[in-house]
């Protein structure tokens, strides 16, 4: 059984939020009774997650948006603001995980890329939520880095360096902000079953077998798993938990 909590009145903003983790976190605040913004690149998906939430009697924001730019991002933020008052928590899950390749082949615009979505998004993301926080003295803020923030892997140098990051991110700004009323940690997913994965697999980039077999509890794990970890972060039963890269992997990093 999975607690349920109370977010009556709260606002959330969720990036990368029309498919996967982003999708099945922006349903469990919305299903917690936070109003949701959901920010995502994907107009015609993001824009029917949020229809999604509308239609069941959440109150939920579709934000076209590309988090390689920050003025898209500052808009999605002040729009999530002006339309339902406050910003409370943020999961800043939008990434991209590109081919493995051979540190000494990847391009330079491989990795401009990669760095551009996956740690430079999330710099601009936390920016815009926190000078909103700050002003309200409170708020939670959740990064998505990876067992990759964690650990490395042979051809993956780029995107482990991007996950890595977004764990500095997390935690000088925890330390920044842990007076001023707003916790800012960071989720370690391992390998999910979402659709990037499943496409990971179809295109013979990762083994399923082979990912089952590296962790502790031989399964993938689910979206909605990375959605628990995320509200519990955000609730008032982690209220002296700050700073910190909790992994959600099932067991991988623990070998």
């Amino acid at each position: 059984m999975n607690p349920t909590y109370d977010f009556t009145g709260q606002v959330a903003f969720v990036t990368g939020a029309s498919s996967g983790m982003g999708l099945a976190a922006a349903r469990a605040f919305a299903e917690a009774s936070a109003a949701v913004g959901l920010a995502d690149i994907d107009e015609v998906a993001v824009t029917t997650a949020a229809k999604e939430l509308t239609d069941a009697g959440h109150q939920a924001l579709a934000l076209v948006c590309n988090v390689t730019d920050e003025d898209q991002i500052a808009t999605a933020v002040d729009r999530t603001v002006q339309t339902f008052g406050r910003l409370d928590m943020a999961y800043n899950n939008a990434g991209i995980m590109p081919p493995p390749t051979d540190a000494a082949d990847e391009s330079a615009e491989q990795f401009d890329h990669v760095q551009a979505v996956n740690l430079r998004g999330i710099w601009a993301s936390m920016k815009h939520e926190l000078r909103q926080m700050r002003a309200q003295g409170s708020g939670t803020i959740v990064n998505c880095s990876s067992l990759g923030g964690l650990v490395g892997n042979p051809g993956r140098a780029a995107y482990h360096a991007t996950k890595h990051g977004v764990i500095g991110l997390t935690k000088s700004a925890a330390l920044e902000y842990g007076s001023r009323g707003v916790r800012i940690n960071a989720v370690c997913p391992g390998t999910i079953a979402t659709p990037m994965v499943d496409a990971m697999i179809d295109g013979g980039e990762l083994d399923r077998a082979q990912a089952e077999a590296g962790q502790a509890i031989d399964r993938l794990g689910t979206a909605d798993e990375i959605a628990h970890a995320v509200l519990w972060l955000c609730s008032p039963g982690s209220s002296y938990v700050t700073g910190i890269a909790l992994p959600v992997d099932g067991g991988y990093t623990a070998q």
